[in-house]
């Protein structure tokens, strides 16, 4: 197999550990704290953004860790974990980076949108 599918098996596998990783955390808060409050998700979108402002940052100018690893872990692990914290990722950078109107854009489209979607989705599964 070539890099790049190897890369792709690195990230589905990580994107795995993810998934288990969110639900386990999920399952935890909520047996301890109950399900009044989003507490869980809450709990998981920052830690979420926590690891992947450490891991990003590490894995590139700390650690040496090689670019299908890196993926495995930020891409699929922590993507599968929460996608939160990419969003949270991109806006920091973008600020970073000097461009604060398109950062301010981008948060404002993904929150807009996105509610707006989960409206119009919720909308159209009612309406069936």
């Amino acid at each position: 197999m070539n890099s790049v599918l190897w890369t792709y098996v690195a990230v589905a596998v990580g994107g795995a550990i993810g998934c288990c990783a969110r639900l386990g955390v999920t399952q935890e808060v909520q047996t301890i704290y109950g399900r009044d409050f989003p507490l869980a998700t809450l709990v998981i979108n920052v830690l979420g953004c926590l690891l992947v402002g450490f891991v990003f940052f590490a894995t590139l100018e700390r650690l040496n860790v090689s670019p299908m690893m890196r993926a495995a872990i930020i891409t699929g692990g922590l993507g599968g974990f929460t996608t939160f914290s990419t969003f949270a990722m991109e806006s920091l950078l973008l600020i970073e980076n000097g461009e604060t109107a398109r950062a301010v854009l981008y948060l404002a489209l993904s929150v807009g949108l996105g509610l707006t979607a989960a409206f119009t989705g919720a909308y159209i599964a009612r309406s069936l």
